[in-house]
């Protein structure tokens, strides 16, 4: 092959690199598409049984009330999308939701709080959440906010396995985005997680009304991160009446994300983080089929599965078998 394949795709390799240019992120981005699936698959295929996913499920264990202003998300208290503020669930609760999704084939299991911040009170509980979704078997993985370096111990003495964190898109799109937090703020809190000695989960959304500058501007970011994260979801964003961006386009203000585009953003993804399960996230009930197929042929490896995020819908199971059965896709065994 000629062209672009002799400029950064040849350095494309399966061991890890965290010294990844802007310009060769960009030059990715811009190859043929064929190309680019091409490379993600060799990519992928030298990492992983390129037919195996991982099957997530996401539980929220507080909703509601958050002070963040993220466009995005229907939680925020700045926005009026009628999501009512909860309490903290119960930990026998929440296990109980745990061993579900366990006995429905989920190998991981992800719980998230609608905070800024935990509060020093809510470890306990926390922690005896983790204690016993690890006791069923499953991986562990928490979305609580910013954290501290106390928070950050505390959850990892507990056994955490790994903390989302997203830094949602690009540096410079950031404030776009949310004005009650910073790059640096995000930047931060992976670190004490990474000092804990908790796997990091941190990837970003798309359809935001980004530019593909911007998107080559996140995976850029995330691909420099020393070392990768371990999980990167590539979400879509979800329209949620009520949010800024979700209003933006459900009247047609700003473009929903195309599926070639987003396939083009996980084989990125897939290529600069050859290790890392790239999780096909939010999103998923306003994608075809043909588009899912795209992204998991692009390198894709991990999903959330169940009828619900934390309030958004997702494809039910038994769509997701159907799908999993027409591509031949089959469970991937815990790690």
């Amino acid at each position: 092959m000629n062209g672009p394949v002799n400029g950064p795709v040849a350095r494309v390799s399966p061991l890890p690199r965290t010294d990844w240019s802007r310009e060769e992120v960009a030059g990715l981005f811009a190859l043929p598409f064929a190309d680019l699936l091409f490379e993600a698959q060799r990519v992928h295929r030298a990492v992983f049984d390129p037919n195996a996913v991982q099957r997530s499920r996401l539980l929220s264990v507080k909703t509601g009330g958050c002070p963040e202003d993220c466009g995005y998300c229907a939680q925020s208290s700045a926005h009026a999308t009628g999501v009512a503020a909860s309490k903290l669930l119960d930990a026998d609760a929440v296990v109980e939701a745990a061993r579900r999704a366990r006995d429905s084939g989920a190998t991981r299991f992800c719980m998230g709080a609608a905070w800024r911040s935990p509060k020093d009170r809510d470890l306990g509980r926390l922690a005896e959440m983790v204690r016993g979704v690890r006791a069923l078997g499953l991986e562990t993985c928490m979305t609580l906010g910013m954290l501290t370096e106390r928070q950050a111990a505390a959850l990892a003495e507990a056994g955490l396995d790994y903390y989302n964190h997203n830094l949602d898109t690009s540096p410079d799109y950031y404030g776009r985005i949310v004005s009650t937090r910073s790059y640096a703020d995000r930047l931060e809190t992976l670190g004490l997680v990474r000092k804990a000695g908790i796997r990091v989960c941190c990837g970003g959304i798309v359809g935001m009304g980004e530019s593909r500058d911007d998107r080559i501007g996140l995976i850029h970011a995330l691909a420099t991160l020393a070392p990768h994260p371990e999980s990167v979801p590539i979400n879509a964003l979800v329209p949620i009446a009520g949010t800024p961006l979700g209003d933006a386009v459900r009247e047609g203000r700003q473009p929903a994300i195309d599926g070639i585009e987003l396939a083009r953003t996980v084989a990125v993804a897939r290529i600069t983080m050859p290790r890392a399960m790239v999780r096909l996230s939010a999103g998923r009930t306003g994608m075809s089929d043909e588009t899912q197929a795209l992204c998991f042929l692009a390198g894709a490896n991990s999903l959330f599965v169940g009828d619900r995020l934390l309030t958004a819908g997702n494809p039910g199971i038994d769509h997701d078998e159907e799908l999993f059965a027409r591509l031949g896709l089959y469970p991937m065994e815990a790690l």
